[in-house]
């Protein structure tokens, strides 16, 4: 009987620490759903959208739709930060809850850009990503608390994930949640699309744009993800870009383009003086540079309602006297002008916006330099808010041409 009883008593309190475990865990269920339910349901979302080819220089293709605001109000409310250190601590503060050491790698880019008009009136804005290897991640963000939807692609090296394998491992995914804050192009659900491109600027070294007023603070792709998130039309960009101070990533600088579905298009670029003078990123100032109004650029621009940019900054005289005889990605402006005037900046529309982008990709083009890949060509349709998207300059395979929308 005395048996009995004891092992009564050790089934109840087997029970019992069976219940409370159950209880612990459910709670600790419980909690990190609270703290992590946007980042769960991210990193859920997250698929394989093209396997990589390493023998064409292919690297990976994902699809990434975020849920939640990511923080950028908090963002925007501590003042934005000032580098990409600062940046990386804020993201692994609250996205990933100090739980994961990142690091961010901004190498130079090379890139190419203009804006059309397809032939029923449609606006587009048109882009090359020029780069090594590299996989690539198509983020998708909600609309909400007075910020748009938007569609933005995404270069995974830049968060130190390997272009030379999947991004299969739980912390490779992890990290992909930061990458809304390091867009290099996009549209959002108003149909304003804008781009970011390196410069050189600086004389014999390039020198990163630092300014430092009593104005809140954005780096390069944070500015992007704000016009992006805020913007509806051109004019709001501009507006943002000119309350912020901006600090370049990488030790370089960079320079954008801006677009909206009326056909207004304005190129951003901080400059002071001309190159072999503009060794200080403290003194540089914003100076925009519109569609309709850049015959001060050169005849054919002011001839033009489109807009091409590459990897010079474009105001007259800039480079003159300096060490750089040629200037940047001139000959993709070039010949992106070349396309474009047989037109009159023309195309029937995006599949043939895209052809003229394959006239500059990077493993057809003659180049010299370390960016031998165009890594992803697309078509930001700014009336239907639509994306024709294209990996790896792989134009003639009906497979690897997406298409998006925000419905």
């Amino acid at each position: 009987m005395e048996k009995t009883s004891t092992m009564s008593r050790a089934k109840k309190i087997t029970l019992a620490v069976i219940g409370v475990l159950l209880l612990i865990v459910l709670v600790l269920g419980i909690t990190v759903y609270a703290v992590w339910h946007n980042e769960l349901s991210t990193l859920q979302s997250i698929r394989l959208l093209r396997e990589r080819n390493d023998e064409h220089l292919d690297g990976a293709v994902y699809t990434m739709h975020v849920k939640g605001g990511f923080y950028l109000d908090e963002f925007i409310e501590q003042g934005g930060v000032k580098n990409d250190s600062e940046l990386i601590a804020f993201i692994t503060n609250n996205i990933t809850k100090g739980l994961l050491d990142m690091s961010f790698d901004a190498p130079e880019i090379a890139c190419s850009s203009f804006t059309a008009t397809a032939e029923n009136g449609d606006r587009l804005f048109a882009r090359n990503y020029d780069l090594k290897k590299t996989n690539t991640c198509l983020v998708f963000t909600e609309a909400q608390n007075g910020r748009h939807a938007t569609i933005s692609s995404v270069d995974l090296h830049f968060l130190g994930i390997s272009p030379d394998h999947n991004m299969e491992k739980l912390m490779d995914k992890v990290t992909a949640l930061a990458a809304p804050y390091i867009p290099l192009d996009g549209i959002n659900d108003a149909g304003v699309s804008c781009g970011v491109y390196m410069t050189t600027q600086g004389g014999e070294e390039t020198v990163a744009t630092d300014q430092n007023t009593d104005k809140p603070d954005f780096t390069s792709t944070t500015l992007l993800r704000l016009i992006l998130d805020y913007a509806d039309s051109v004019e709001d960009a501009v507006q943002i870009a000119s309350s912020f101070d901006l600090h370049d990533s990488a030790k370089t600088s960079y320079h954008y383009m801006v677009a909206d579905a009326t056909g207004k298009s304005a190129i951003l670029e901080w400059v002071a003086g001309t190159d072999s003078t503009d060794n200080d990123g403290s003194r540089r100032e914003l100076v925009v540079t519109y569609h309709d109004d850049d015959a001060h650029i050169g005849e054919r621009e002011g001839a033009t309602d489109y807009q091409v940019i590459t990897n010079f900054i474009i105001q007259p005289g800039y480079y003159e006297g300096s060490e750089k005889e040629d200037k940047k990605g001139v000959d993709r402006y070039e010949k992106l002008y070349e396309e474009l005037e047989k037109t009159n900046g023309i195309v029937a529309d995006e599949s043939a916006a895209m052809q003229i982008l394959s006239t500059v990709g990077r493993r057809s083009w003659n180049n010299d330099d370390k960016n031998s890949c165009t890594i992803h060509s697309v078509v930001y349709n700014m009336t239907k808010r639509t994306v024709q998207w294209v990996p790896n300059e792989n134009y003639d395979d009906p497979s690897a041409v997406y298409e998006f929308s925000f419905s």
